[in-house]
């Protein structure tokens, strides 16, 4: 018998996506917390970068990691995809994006197709817990700079020789001193 290839059957999430739903309140009830989610979604294939609460961030992550992993892997002629599309996306125009723009430029990723960013505590003050959401390859500067190893670059190899050799003639020195005073004892 042939195996069915489950990569094409079942959308493959790059994320780690908890079990059970995030416990935050909403006063519409579980409506009310669809809508506030769906218009999360919206706003981040609408602005591509967003701030917001940590557990809402977390939540439609995997949201829009799934609507556009489905996009990606069924193009805009499947119907099901469409639908998704159509009720996660409040902006029609925004289809057109998601179609046209996020598909293409995420083809050829291996990775995630979003970053989550814990925000900067506020202080003094209640930590609120914000986090940015943002997708990748954006247009906007990078939150977080490129890490980059100085630890080879002239003067810091120089910086290093000198407080080995300061170390070094600091022992010395200690134990002379330590040798006096036991041979004075």
């Amino acid at each position: 018998m042939n195996q069915a290839d489950l990569s094409k059957l079942v959308s493959a999430l790059r994320i780690a996506v908890k079990p059970k739903p995030r416990r935050f309140s909403c006063p519409e009830g579980p409506a009310g917390r669809l809508e506030k989610l769906r218009a999360t979604v919206t706003a981040l294939v609408k602005y591509e970068r967003i701030e917001l609460n940590h557990p809402r961030a977390e939540e439609a992550q995997g949201y829009a990691e799934r609507l556009i992993s489905d996009a990606i892997r069924n193009g805009d002629c499947h119907k099901h995809t469409m639908e998704m599309a159509d009720y996660w996306l409040n902006e029609k125009q925004l289809v057109h994006k998601l179609f046209k723009v996020l598909v293409p430029r995420y083809q050829n990723y291996n990775s995630s197709f979003t970053r989550l960013v814990l925000g900067p505590k506020t202080y003094p003050g209640y930590y609120v817990g914000t986090a940015i959401l943002e997708l990748k390859g954006n247009p906007f500067p990078a939150l977080q700079p490129e890490t980059h190893n100085y630890h080879y670059w002239l003067h810091n190899v120089l910086l290093e020789e000198a407080k080995k050799e300061f170390r070094s003639a600091r022992q010395d020195r200690n134990a002379g001193t330590t040798e006096s005073v036991t041979a004075e004892s």
